[in-house]
């Protein structure tokens, strides 16, 4: 789990307006569902995990939660940020809005840009697929990286690559989609819980 939750990465704001976009209601269900299923652990000021769905097929920028979102609380405007491109080499990522995007931003990023017909990315943390990563027989990443970091995009988008659902080792896991409703059944397929109703 992560100890400590700033990014790792540069943020330069093109403007400071929380991202319109009618997705956003959906993506809050999502959130929920993410909480509700302790998908999302909490930690003092926010919870462990973050979604993200593309703007327009095939292109760069993306609305994602905000880093140290609580996702178990109703979430608001400002809860969400619009990343439009990241400089990998330099670490550096542009976005818009009133908030620093997601820890794991650069992440979502690498993965549309290597995989264009993905337009969702759910990154979420369960022990149960974490205890049971082998035995469920997900493919999950060579070596455990320090989350926010470079090297963990790397692990990351190898196996992106050739894979929907997979783990990154000793963290969590994450789920691709063409829609929110796709890349939360490949989470789904994995609970060992009941399933909880929804508001």
């Amino acid at each position: 789990m992560e100890e400590n939750h700033i990014t790792k990465f540069e943020t330069e704001f093109e403007n400071d307006l929380a991202p319109q976009d009618f997705r956003i209601e959906e993506l809050k269900n999502y959130s929920k569902m993410f909480a509700d299923y302790d998908l999302a652990p909490p930690y003092p000021g926010g919870s462990h995990g973050n979604l993200s769905f593309r703007v327009a097929a095939e292109q760069d920028p993306f609305i994602i939660t905000a880093s140290m979102t609580a996702l178990f609380e109703p979430l608001k405007p400002e809860d969400f940020v619009q990343v439009n491109f990241v400089d990998i080499e330099k670490n550096k990522v542009f976005a818009e809005g009133k908030r620093l995007p997601s820890s794991e931003s650069i992440i979502h990023f690498g993965i549309y840009r290597i995989k264009e017909e993905v337009n969702v990315v759910f990154h979420g943390h369960s022990k149960y697929i974490l205890d049971n990563v082998e035995k469920l027989g997900i493919p999950q990443t060579e070596v455990e990286q320090e989350f926010g970091t470079l090297e963990l995009v790397d692990e990351v988008l190898e196996l992106a690559s050739e894979h929907d659902f997979f783990v990154m080792r000793n963290h969590g896991f994450i789920a691709l989609g063409k829609s929110m409703e796709e890349a939360w059944e490949r989470v789904e397929k994995y609970l060992d819980v009941p399933k909880i109703p929804t508001i």
